[in-house]
């Protein structure tokens, strides 16, 4: 950890209210990759509602279980009354965290900011996953959704983290939420703090505090825990993670639903050929990956969207050939010189962008590179910030962009799909157009039978890995570590939960 990390921690960890001793032992200290968004992070808006869910301080009208199943949370009950109509029934006696009734109007005024492109609240993602025509209430506990179109996905939608119920915002209530714990204050990209609320509905909270702090670098956050200055790292990095159980702490890892994947500039250089594409995507020995940029422990290779044991996984296994990928190589009309491929008159070259807060992408991009320079294309490896990234594979400067992605985050397998494949998708930078795709993911929002649904998106993931639209590399098992003591916690596997009121730790 450099002096400067170490200092901001510490000043970081100075600037929080000094509470008495037995609070402080009562206190909980994460480590992640990022910080908040601002001082009054509003979790409908981007993707701030994640951190309140997983610090326990909002909830949502329906939840996703460890299972990937869905369940009713704040809900009591949900009804389809039309094929456009759905009926929430609320939980009797809920209350926000200033004291004042969950009503049903209530609900409507929280989400109803999602789709104002005039409000703080306003997400564009979230706004056409809902894609509501209206909402009104019917009594006190009835919230009525009426949408624009037939949506099968409805009920998974409204357990994203980011269509929170909040109540009426105040000073003291900055985040004025139903959740375990209440929003006290943030320090934008560094810290995020809550204290206990002791009136929750489901018992005491087990911590009086939770603070997160943002530490970009995963080599400084394990720097900080073996410090002791943070009690739990998110995403410790996966090669020293025999290592650091040697020394005490307890080690948190299972299969989640997020996939590292590479997306590419489908609208122009040697990635809009499909072949190429594929190509690529079987010179990759995502076996070797797995072994090598996560010590065998973190992940298991991928060769479709979702993780097989969670749900609408096709059965498509992972392909590494290379003799294959040279086949390709020359249908795609390029010419081997050498050892050198050329392709119209200059030797082949893809250059690859990432990000570096998850330890895993940076070498998993120079793995890839060393793999296609195995079978004679030269790739170049940049490493910067995540939006930089996507901005090169919109610009057309990049033509693979290595991203890490939960695919689930709904329990529902469309809305991921949607933003990165579908031709307006809001996350397709490279441009991937596939009128089929198109129509199938249209159809998968649209089929409420469950059979139907799943064939539905086995095609989806039949033409992803026939048309390489974007390549999977490997499905990760999150590996957190705690210092001993931590109980009432376990790994979900849409990473979106980590604190509930059982949660706590003890010497």
């Amino acid at each position: 950890m450099s002096f400067i990390t170490r200092l901001t921690l510490a000043t970081l960890l100075a600037l929080s209210p000094v509470l008495p001793a037995s609070a402080q032992d009562a206190s909980l200290t994460i480590s992640v990759g990022f910080g908040p968004t601002a001082a009054v992070p509003d979790p409908r808006a981007g993707y701030n509602g994640w951190m309140s869910n997983q610090t326990g301080v909002t909830e949502t009208l329906m939840g996703i279980d460890y299972a990937l199943k869905l369940y009713p949370r704040l809900a009591e009950d949900i009804e389809q009354a039309s094929a456009t109509t759905w009926r929430v029934t609320l939980r009797d006696g809920l209350m926000f965290h200033d004291g004042s009734p969950v009503t049903a109007q209530a609900v409507v005024d929280a989400i109803a900011p999602i789709s104002d492109a005039d409000h703080a609240g306003y997400n564009a993602r979230t706004a056409n996953l809902l894609d509501l025509a209206s909402m009104s209430t019917d009594g006190s506990r009835v919230v009525v959704f009426e949408t624009n179109s037939p949506n099968a996905a409805f009920p998974w939608t409204l357990s994203d983290p980011g269509i929170a119920v909040l109540g009426t915002a105040s000073e003291a209530f900055p985040i004025n939420a139903t959740g375990p714990y209440v929003f006290k204050e943030a320090i934008p990209e560094q810290l995020y703090r809550v204290e206990a609320n002791a009136d929750y509905r489901l018992g005491t909270p087990g911590l009086e505090e939770v603070r997160v702090v943002g530490i970009p670098d995963p080599g400084a956050s394990t720097l900080a825990f073996e410090a002791g200055e943070v009690d739990m790292v998110i995403n410790y990095p996966e090669t020293d993670f025999a290592r650091i159980q040697e020394t005490g702490a307890v080690g948190y890892t299972a299969p989640t639903a997020r996939l590292y994947f590479y997306t590419m500039n489908a609208a122009n250089g040697p990635m809009a050929n499909p072949l190429i594409r594929r190509a690529v995507s079987v010179a990759i020995d995502r076996d070797g990956i797995v072994q090598a940029a996560l010590s065998g422990v973190g992940g298991v290779p991928a060769g479709t969207v979702y993780p097989a044991g969670m749900g609408w996984a096709a059965d498509i296994a992972p392909v590494y050939d290379p003799a294959l990928a040279e086949e390709l190589l020359a249908k795609a009309g390029a010419v081997k010189e050498g050892s050198t491929w050329m392709l119209d008159g200059a030797p082949l070259e893809i250059d690859i962008v990432t990000y570096s807060s998850r330890a895993a992408l940076p070498t998993t991009a120079v793995l890839t590179q060393a793999f296609l320079q195995a079978i004679g294309v030269k790739a170049n490896v940049r490493v910067g910030e995540y939006g930089a990234s996507n901005d090169a594979i919109a610009d057309g400067t990049a033509d693979m962009f290595l991203q890490a992605w939960v695919t689930t985050p709904q329990g529902d397998p469309g809305a991921v799909l949607e933003a990165l494949l579908k031709s307006t998708g809001g996350s397709n930078a490279g441009g991937y157009n596939n009128p089929e795709l198109d129509q199938l993911l249209a159809d998968g929002r649209t089929t409420f039978d469950q059979d139907g649904r799943a064939a539905i998106y086995d095609r989806v993931q039949e033409i992803i890995a026939a048309d390489a639209a974007m390549i999977p590399v490997f499905h990760v098992s999150q590996t957190n570590v705690a210092r001993a003591g931590l109980t009432g916690y376990a790994v979900h596997p849409t990473e979106t939960y980590w604190i509930t009121h059982e949660t706590a730790l003890t010497e």
